[in-house]
């Protein structure tokens, strides 16, 4: 597919150009902070950027009428009620993690709540000192399988950690942990890329990350 990128200077977005030139990908726009380059008209769109650059990306998609896979973090309820206008128009998958392995906590996570019943619960999660946003898209993600309960939610930011989560449940005489840890932002990457052949095709609409692991 041909395929632009905004972020294509920041870590994933250098992921996101490796891992889909392997699997004979072409990159032929690619925009970031003070970078303008366009070869041809892409097909697809993938957002890796921050959220200071969301409204130009929502205008550019606007323009070229392409699908969109945004793996932004640290968007507002507005972003994200914005995504959802713009779905009427064109497929959208948005999700603030793309990893299959936090699909499966999540996953995990819906089970024991709903076997657990009354266990103590905290989320905790760890990032490279470099993330902004606190705590993480992921955390939040998690947080919302206990909408109906206050869950603390602890955040670190440590050296250059890729991404560590952990769900702990609480009885009086046991603790269960749910863990992920992501070792590379290359499984990111695999998680864009595999949105991105999802949606090519699809129908106008907004899409999650679930939607794509669970759509067989």
């Amino acid at each position: 597919m041909k395929y632009g990128l905004i972020g294509s200077k920041g870590r994933l977005g250098g992921e996101v150009i490796n891992v889909f030139s392997e699997n004979g990908h072409n990159l032929v726009l690619e925009v970031d902070a003070n970078h303008w380059q366009k070869n041809n008209d892409p097909e697809i769109l993938i957002d890796c950027s921050l959220p200071e650059a969301f409204p130009g990306t929502i205008k550019l998609v606007d323009e070229i009428k392409v699908p969109l896979v945004i793996a932004v973090t640290g968007l507002t309820n507005e972003n994200l009620n914005q995504l959802s206008e713009l779905s009427d128009k064109i497929p959208v998958v948005q999700s603030f993690n793309f990893s299959t392995g936090i699909q499966i906590l999540l996953q995990l996570t819906k089970i024991a709540k709903e076997k657990l019943e009354g266990w103590d619960i905290e989320i905790s999660e760890t990032h490279h000192r470099f993330k902004k946003d606190k705590p993480s898209g992921t955390a939040k993600m998690i947080e919302q399988i206990f909408k109906d309960g206050k869950v603390n939610t602890t955040s670190l930011r440590l050296g250059n950690v890729p991404g560590d989560h952990t769900v702990s449940f609480g009885g009086l005489g046991e603790v269960i942990s749910i863990s992920h840890r992501a070792l590379s932002r290359r499984t990111f990457a695999e998680g864009i890329l595999r949105s991105a052949e999802f949606i090519l095709n699809k129908n106008n609409g907004l899409y999650s990350f679930t939607d794509v692991v669970f759509s067989d």
